[in-house]
C-alpha cells in the first residue's frame, strides 16, 4: 500500500505529538499520556485543516480557540 507524501507527513506529525507527550510525562514523572496519544491524529487534522490561527500573531483577535476540557489530556496542546 503506497502512502502519499501528505499522509506520511501527517502520520509523522501525529507521531511527533505522541512522542513529545510521552517524553513530557516521563520527564515530569507525572501526567497521563493516554489522551494525547489517542488524540494526536485528531489534533493534527484540527490544527492543520480546520482551526484558523497564526503562530506569528498569537494575539490575533479572530483566531479560533481550542478548549480541552479534560485536564489530564492537557499534554496534547503543550
Amino acid at each position: 500500500m503506497d502512502m502519499s507524501t501528505s499522509s506520511l507527513n501527517r502520520r509523522e506529525l501525529a507521531n511527533a505529538i505522541r512522542f513529545l507527550a510521552i517524553d513530557a510525562v516521563e520527564k515530569s514523572k507525572s501526567g497521563h499520556p493516554g489522551a494525547p496519544m489517542g488524540m494526536a491524529d485528531i489534533a493534527e487534522v484540527l490544527w492543520r485543516d480546520h482551526l484558523q490561527h497564526n503562530p506569528a500573531d498569537p494575539a490575533w483577535i479572530n483566531r479560533d480557540r481550542f478548549v480541552l476540557s479534560n485536564g489530564h489530556g492537557s499534554m496534547l496542546i503543550y
